[in-house]
């Protein structure tokens, strides 16, 4: 397993910023990933300093999806594990009682698309896109996103990505309601959203 970090963590008094910081590798939601964001998220849910959790990405990615690479060397039980591994980190988001932004500062792809959705609030860059790629790829996500996106943004529109692999741009998104804002600087205006929001 790759031993460099894929999560850089920052604190700004009751704000912790999280930072996907493979831009290389599309910040890939890995095996490794899944497990780092798993063991911060069960440390910030019981930390009382912090009230807010900000994700966002690095270089033109957000995040992108499952690593299609461990995918390929992956068996059935194995796939299952990863799936079921995915399900829980998107719902361990979904359920806390923190709240998770995300800062969307450019691709959102498969995966990560999931993982967006799973959060409580949405800020993207005009320059964000997002994207079901599986039905491309002969696979389609196993994380729960089939369960959520029609509750976002409505049945119709999710099957439309989900079985035609469109991009969405930032404009769309906020008009169909998968994103709440489009900001230049998406990371500066959910901190600031963050501080205004702050809980006594």
């Amino acid at each position: 397993m790759n031993s460099e970090k894929s999560l850089d963590v920052q604190n700004v008094e009751k704000i912790c910023i999280v930072h996907f910081i493979r831009p290389e590798i599309k910040n890939s939601l890995s095996i490794q990933t899944l497990r780092e964001l798993k063991k911060l998220l069960l440390t910030l849910e019981s930390d009382a300093n912090i009230e807010r959790i900000i994700v966002t990405g690095s270089g033109d990615t957000f995040a992108s999806g499952a690593n299609l690479k461990e995918i390929a060397a992956t068996n059935a039980d194995k796939a299952r594990e990863f799936a079921l591994r995915g399900q829980d980190l998107i719902q361990q988001i979904y359920r806390s009682k923190k709240l998770i932004m995300a800062a969307i500062n450019g691709y959102c792809f498969g995966g990560a698309l999931d993982f967006a959705v799973a959060c409580k609030k949405r800020i993207a860059s005009p320059k964000a896109v997002f994207c079901h790629p599986g039905v491309s790829l002969g696979i389609i996500t196993g994380w729960g996103g089939t369960q959520m996106l029609p509750r976002l943004i409505g049945q119709a529109k999710a099957l439309e990505l989900f079985l035609t692999a469109k991009r969405v741009d930032a404009n769309e998104a906020l008009q169909i309601g998968l994103i709440d804002e489009i900001a230049e600087n998406p990371l500066e205006s959910a901190v600031n959203f963050a501080e205004l929001t702050e809980l006594s």
